[in-house]
């Protein structure tokens, strides 16, 4: 396939809390995201990569995107960036997500009923989605953080008790959902020029 979509969340902490919220969460979810697109037909190729050093700097997603071709870099249609879920209900940036796949992801939600809603915690910190930004990749990123839960991650409380099970559901089963209406709604990238 000519196309690719990647899921990625990196697995990496920092030394205080145990790293649950940031970003367990969103690493232990790309196995079952995997499985509910495997028998699914797909007119995009799906990778899920769980990422590494996130907190030193986005080492691995730069190194990543450094190591692929110009061809394959175009090949990638998009990536969607999971990291701390499970605090609240699902919510995502807009200020620099790319247009298309927030309205997309909202036409999902609004489809299966789920809560949504729109938190643009750039300004806290960086994310995987950055190194891919900047090499003009559409990116989304997804997460849980709100003015109340941000003081989470990075310290102490960043624990099991900090997840809140049932919104964690009902981010995977948004995400899934999310995942296979990009298969077919989003369009491919044009063919390089020669």
């Amino acid at each position: 396939m000519d196309s690719t979509i990647i899921a990625g969340a990196h697995f990496d902490f920092v030394s205080e809390g145990k790293g649950v919220v940031d970003n367990w969460s969103g690493a232990s979810m790309l196995p079952s995201l995997f499985e509910s697109l495997r028998n699914t037909p797909r007119r995009h190729t799906f990778l899920f990569i769980g990422f590494t050093d996130e907190e030193k700097g986005m080492v691995s997603s730069k190194s990543y995107l450094k190591q692929l071709s110009k061809e394959d870099r175009h090949k990638i249609s998009a990536m969607v960036n999971l990291d701390s879920l499970g605090t609240s209900t699902t919510k995502l940036e807009t200020d620099r997500g790319d247009k298309r796949l927030v309205r997309y992801l909202g036409d999902v939600a609004g489809s299966f009923k789920l809560p949504i809603g729109v938190v643009n915690a750039h300004n806290v910190g960086r994310s995987d989605s950055d190194s891919f930004q900047h090499r003009k990749i559409p990116t989304i990123n997804i997460h849980s953080m709100t003015q109340e839960t941000i003081r989470i991650i990075h310290s102490p409380r960043d624990q099991m008790e900090s997840i809140h099970m049932e919104e964690y559901y009902d981010s995977y089963r948004l995400i899934a959902a999310y995942l296979a209406y990009l298969h077919k709604k989003f369009d491919p990238p044009a063919a390089l020029e020669p």
